[in-house]
C-alpha cells in the first residue's frame, strides 16, 4: 500500500448510508479503506464485490469488542463512525441498543487515543435527527444548539445522545458530530409495511437528505483539508430547502411513485399519531454545505420521479388494479399490530401510549375526517427567540459566571464552583429546573443543545447503568 494514501476506517459499511459511502469512497484511488463489519452471511453477501479489493481491508469483528476496534483503528487517518443499532430493531431491543451504540463510541475513543498520532486523527460521528425529538408547527424549525428532547420510548435517540457525548468529552482534538436527517434512497419504496409508519404525525415535518448526497458528504470529509473551526462542533445534514416536506406530503409522494392510491383512500387520519416522533426543518443545514459542497442540484420532485420511481419493481404497477378498499383492509391489519400498532393502543385502551402519542383519548376522538384535514404547508420562517442561549463571547472568554447565566436561562443552575476560563471541554455539574443534576461540558450545552429535562436525565442515567 502506497504511503500517500489516506487511510480511512468506515464502520456501518453495510448500512444504508455506509454502503453508499463505501461505493463512493472507493472511487478515489488515494483512499485505502478499512471496514469493521460483523461476520455473517448477509454482510458477506453484500460486500462480496469488495472482499478482494486491493484498497479495502475488511476486519470481521464487533464494535463492542475493543480488540476488534483497536485492530481497525490502528494506522488510520480518519474514522467515519456510522455503525450501530438503528430503528425499528432498536425499539425492540432497547438495552442492547444502548450497549452497542455507547460502547462502540467508547471503544473508538479509547483506540484512537492510544495511537501515536492521536492528535492528528479525525473522527466523524454520525448522529441523528431523532436526538431533537418532536417538532411541530409553528415550532418546526431547529438549529444545532437548540435543546435536544427525544421522543418518549425512543431508545435509539437516547443512545445516540449518550454516544455523541462520549466523543464531545473525549479529549480528542479532531471530532465532529453530523446529525443525519431522514434518508431518501431507492430501496425505500420496497420496504415492507411496518406499524411504525403510523407513529409519524401527518402534520410533522422533515428536511430530507438523499442517499447520494449522504455518500458524497463522506467523500468530501476525507478529500478536503478542513479548517480548525470546523472541528469540535455539531452540524445538521440535509439536501437543502427543496427537501423540506410535511409528512403528509412525503407519504403522498411515496404512494404516488409506488403506484398506490393517495392516503385518503387507504388510510384513516386517526390512524396516525399526532405527537412524540421526530422531525424538523433546519435553519442552519446550509452551513455544512458551505464547508463541504456535497449536495446535488436536484429538487425533491425530480428525485421522487427520476430516482425513486425508476427504482420501483415492475410488479408494483399491478397495485393499480387492486381495489383501494382491499389495500385499506391490509393497512388496517398493520395499524392494529398488537405491539406497535396505534389502533391496538386505542382498542386496548392503553392510556399511557394514547397520552404520549395523541395527548388523550378525547384528543384522538376529535380527529376528524380527511375532509377537514388541513394540507397547508407550515411557515418557512424561523424564530430563534427563547429556543437556545445565544452566546456572544468567544470560547476563550467563557467563564463560570456565563455558565451560571446559561443555566438560569434554561431554568436551572450551574452547581460547579470553579471553571478555568475558556475551558469548553471539562464537564461541569448542572441542575435542571426540577432539581435533576447532570454533568456536561460547556461545549455540549452551548453548541450541542444538551440541557436535559428530568425525563431525559433519568433515561440517560438508566442508560449509564446498562
Amino acid at each position: 500500500m502506497e504511503q500517500n494514501k489516506k487511510k480511512i476506517l468506515l464502520t456501518g459499511a453495510t448500512g444504508v448510508m455506509g454502503f453508499e459511502g463505501l461505493k463512493q469512497l472507493i472511487k478515489n484511488e488515494l483512499f485505502h479503506l478499512t471496514l469493521l463489519v460483523r461476520p455473517g452471511k448477509k454482510n458477506r453477501r453484500k460486500l462480496k464485490q469488495y472482499l478482494n479489493h486491493e484498497r479495502i481491508n475488511v476486519v470481521w469483528g464487533d464494535l463492542c469488542c475493543y480488540e476488534d476496534v483497536l485492530k481497525s483503528v490502528t494506522g488510520v487517518d480518519i474514522v467515519l463512525h456510522l455503525g450501530g443499532m438503528v430503528s425499528p430493531k432498536a425499539d425492540k431491543y432497547p438495552e442492547l441498543t444502548l450497549k452497542v451504540n455507547v460502547l462502540a463510541a467508547m471503544n473508538i475513543v479509547k483506540a484512537v487515543k492510544l495511537q501515536p498520532n492521536a492528535d492528528k486523527i479525525e473522527v466523524v460521528y454520525i448522529g441523528s435527527v431523532a436526538q431533537l425529538g418532536h417538532k411541530e408547527p409553528p415550532d418546526h424549525f431547529t438549529a444545532t444548539g437548540d435543546l435536544m428532547n427525544p421522543a418518549l420510548f425512543d431508545h435509539y435517540a437516547v443512545s445516540k445522545i449518550m454516544a455523541e457525548q462520549v466523543f464531545v468529552e473525549s479529549g480528542l482534538k479532531y471530532w465532529v458530530s453530523l446529525r443525519q436527517s431522514g434518508i431518501l434512497y431507492p430501496e425505500l419504496v420496497k420496504k415492507g409495511m411496518n406499524p411504525i409508519m403510523f407513529h409519524v404525525p401527518l402534520k410533522g415535518v422533515l428536511e430530507w437528505a438523499t442517499i447520494e448526497d449522504s455518500g458524497r458528504l463522506l467523500v468530501k470529509l476525507c478529500e478536503k483539508k478542513l479548517p480548525e473551526d470546523f472541528w469540535r462542533r455539531f452540524y445538521n445534514i440535509s439536501s437543502g430547502k427543496s427537501f423540506r416536506l410535511t409528512n403528509y406530503e412525503f407519504i403522498t409522494k411515496l404512494l404516488q411513485v409506488s403506484y398506490c392510491p393517495p392516503p385518503e383512500k387507504i388510510f384513516e387520519p386517526n390512524w396516525f399519531a399526532t405527537k412524540n416522533f421526530h422531525g424538523c426543518w433546519y435553519s442552519d443545514a446550509d452551513l455544512l454545505e458551505d464547508y463541504l459542497g456535497f449536495r446535488d442540484t436536484i429538487s425533491h420532485d425530480d428525485y421522487f420521479q427520476n430516482v425513486l420511481k425508476k427504482s420501483v419493481p415492475w410488479y408494483f404497477k399491478l397495485v393499480k388494479i387492486v381495489p383501494p378498499k382491499l389495500i385499506k383492509m391490509i393497512m388496517r391489519q398493520v395499524v392494529h399490530d398488537k405491539n406497535a400498532g396505534t389502533m391496538s393502543w386505542i382498542k386496548g385502551n392503553d392510556l399511557k401510549k394514547i397520552e404520549v402519542y395523541f395527548g388523550s383519548r378525547e384528543a384522538w376522538e376529535k380527529i376528524s375526517s380527511w375532509k377537514n384535514f388541513d394540507k397547508t404547508p407550515p411557515s418557512e420562517e424561523y424564530h430563534s427567540e427563547n429556543k437556545r442561549y445565544l452566546i456572544s463571547s468567544s470560547i476563550q472568554d467563557w467563564s463560570l459566571q456565563e455558565m451560571q447565566e446559561i443555566a438560569r436561562f434554561y431554568g436551572g443552575k450551574c452547581l460547579s464552583e470553579s471553571m478555568l476560563q475558556g475551558d469548553a471541554e471539562t464537564p461541569l455539574l448542572w441542575e435542571n429546573s426540577a432539581g435533576c443534576s447532570f454533568y456536561a461540558s460547556p461545549r455540549y450545552v452551548i453548541f450541542g443543545g444538551f440541557f436535559p429535562d428530568t425525563r431525559l436525565c433519568l433515561e440517560l442515567k438508566r442508560g449509564q447503568n446498562h
